[in-house]
């Protein structure tokens, strides 16, 4: 601690005022003018720390007002407008023949079970409007476990199969145009289905009941919305008032692979 004398402002450290402050003479830190009574023995303001006060200075630091990045300049709000929701099927299905699994089923054998897993997660989906009307078409992975008797053979084997089945769905829905936006929430399982022996044209080009059809039902609901301006008494308008004029050429779309 330092050894404070009868003088407030002086110490050990130093005073924060000059000698002359104190009636001692002039210090060309002080102007001319004094803001203190005669009585006040700091007679003429600090210039150093710029303090009317005989203490130290005290400084009050306040964090500048925050400022927003771009003010805003319209009372309108873009929302999302609905344009109708569709709770849809989508059917995944193909036939596949004995020789595609492995080990390659033999011919003429007798199929004593299917197990179909699908992988939900790896769905993949495209989505396309055109107008009054959703396209969907998409693949679901899955693995197919085969469970024969072959020809001659006194037990049971069996043939597994990874693939992907794909599925497509055309949705009628009045009122849709090509720049709105769908919302489709993940698909959910109905049905699993496998029949043996359905026709298929095999390696040799002849057609053979050696296959096994597999379909797949899924569940989902496709909802589409519409961006729209509205003002603050209520008022709605598109953001693309044109967006539903029909073309005289046709929508082509090649569809990204999987």
């Amino acid at each position: 601690m330092g050894n404070f004398s009868k003088n407030p402002m002086q110490s050990n450290w130093g005073s924060a005022c000059s000698d002359s402050d104190w009636g001692m003479g002039n210090d060309s830190r002080f102007g001319h003018d004094s803001k203190f009574d005669s009585h006040s023995k700091c007679k003429k303001s600090c210039k150093v720390c710029k303090s009317d006060d005989v203490s130290a200075c005290k400084c009050n630091f306040r964090a500048p007002a925050r400022q927003l990045a771009a003010p805003l300049n319209s009372d309108c709000v873009l929302v999302n407008s609905v344009v109708g929701s569709k709770a849809i099927q989508k059917v995944a299905e193909a036939t596949f023949p004995f020789t595609a699994f492995v080990p390659a089923i033999p011919a003429d054998s007798d199929i004593l079970n299917v197990v179909v897993a699908p992988n939900l997660a790896g769905v993949t989906r495209n989505t396309r409007i055109l107008r009054d009307k959703v396209v969907n078409i998409g693949l679901i992975p899955v693995m197919i476990t085969v469970t024969f008797l072959a020809p001659g053979a006194a037990a049971p084997a069996t043939a597994t199969l990874m693939t992907s089945l794909p599925f497509q769905e055309h949705t009628d829905f009045p009122g849709a145009c090509p720049e709105d936006m769908v919302v489709e929430p993940p698909l959910t399982l109905e049905g699993i289905f496998a029949q043996p022996g359905v026709p298929i044209i095999g390696t040799t080009g002849l057609v053979t009941t050696d296959a096994i059809l597999i379909k797949i039902v899924l569940r989902t609901t496709i909802t589409v919305t519409r961006q729209v301006i509205v003002d603050p008494h209520g008022g709605i308008c598109d953001v693309n008032e044109r967006r539903c004029e029909t073309t005289t050429t046709p929508t082509t779309d090649t569809l990204p692979a999987p």
